[in-house]
């Protein structure tokens, strides 16, 4: 029978991971049991502290062993990085053998587990849940909610579809973490560095997740996904949370990937991230920072637009964090409950928060 409430840690105190700490901390039904950190300063510090919260009483540690030892239901993974997956596998596998349920942030290609660009190491993390009889689940904002569930619900109105297109339009200067924003999508870099997002096949793969849980809700096959990329320069210096972005380097980027269904481009993710509103004034906009779209062409047409936190400043950042963070969160007691395996959302309920208005 599980337990009430059920024994969480949380994996990285970065902004996910804290904002997932304080969640925690509020709900009746769980409970913050251990902290991971990665930064030895880190290490024998309040967990409260590490999220901007009143001290809770729990220790960061960066003993993973120890908190394998604690036995938990579940841990929230938030980890980031350049080279996410590769550093988390490893870690997911030895939770789950242990019977640990994850639910993370941090691999966004396992959003849908059938299409993983790894098959190796999807097999691997199959067979350690299911020895351990533990579940994972991967979900976000983007990929994540707004780019395949979201996209699924207003299907639900849908007669015939000729396209789907998900769209994220968003001001990312709050994010601090250096190397993604810079090595990986090429922020503040001159347009002659190749950032790993332009590494070819790289935005399919990034992409296709969304793309095949669309295309399996919706009972279609995808025969491939075709990548786009493009950077606009900044003409000013201009001040981000992970440094500084001089003028005459990247400032906007747009990246595309398209679902081939029935020989024509179906099933559409698109993203523009930019590091200040005027960047890139011949892209697509929007009024608010954080703001992500869906658009059908079919019968009937339909668009839906949906916006986080402020129209305008580092509340709507936030706001795509918590998102990012309570995706993973409220589907705690959904992916405990759930046989074990790799689950995507197509596997489990809608993941309605309990406690919200506590």
């Amino acid at each position: 029978m599980r337990r009430v409430p059920m024994r969480v840690v949380v994996w990285s105190t970065g902004g996910v991971g804290s904002i997932a700490i304080d969640a925690i901390r509020r709900r009746t039904d769980l409970e913050l049991v251990g902290v991971w950190v990665h930064s030895p300063d880190k290490v024998g510090r309040d967990a409260g502290e590490l999220a901007g919260v009143e001290p809770l009483g729990v220790a960061a540690t960066n003993d993973a062993d120890a908190l394998i030892a604690l036995a938990p239901d579940a841990v929230v993974y938030a980890a980031s990085g350049p080279d996410r997956d590769g550093g988390a596998v490893p870690d997911y596998l030895r939770l789950l053998k242990a019977g640990i349920n994850v639910v993370s942030t941090s691999s966004t290609g396992l959003v849908h587990p059938p299409s993983y660009f790894a098959p190796d190491w999807r097999d691997q993390l199959e067979a350690a849940a299911r020895s351990g009889g533990a579940s994972f689940y991967a979900s976000g904002i983007f990929p994540g909610f707004a780019s395949d569930q979201l996209a699924l619900l207003m299907t639900t109105q849908s007669k015939n579809i000729r396209t789907i297109t998900a769209s994220e339009v968003a001001l990312n200067d709050h994010y601090p973490v250096a190397d993604v924003m810079m090595d990986g999508l090429g922020f503040g870099r001159p347009l002659d560095f190749d950032p790993m997002m332009k590494q070819p096949g790289f935005i399919e793969m990034a992409w296709k997740a969304p793309i095949y849980l669309i295309a399996s809700g919706l009972g279609v096959e995808v025969e491939a996904v075709r990548g786009f990329f493009d950077r606009e320069l900044t003409d000013r210096d201009i001040e981000v949370a992970f440094g500084t972005v001089k003028a005459g380097t990247c400032g906007a980027v747009r990246s595309r990937a398209a679902g081939v269904v029935n020989g024509r481009e179906a099933i559409v993710i698109e993203h523009v991230i930019r590091m200040a509103r005027d960047v890139a004034p011949d892209w697509p906009a929007s009024e608010c920072d954080a703001t992500y779209r869906v658009d059908i062409e079919g019968d009937p047409d339909i668009h839906c637009v949906l916006t986080l936190g402020e129209a305008e400043g580092h509340g709507a950042g936030r706001a795509a964090m918590a998102s990012t963070a309570m995706r993973v969160v409220n589907a705690i007691p959904y992916v405990v409950d759930a046989a074990p395996g790799l689950l995507s959302s197509l596997d489990i309920p809608t993941t309605l928060p309990r406690h919200a208005f506590d």
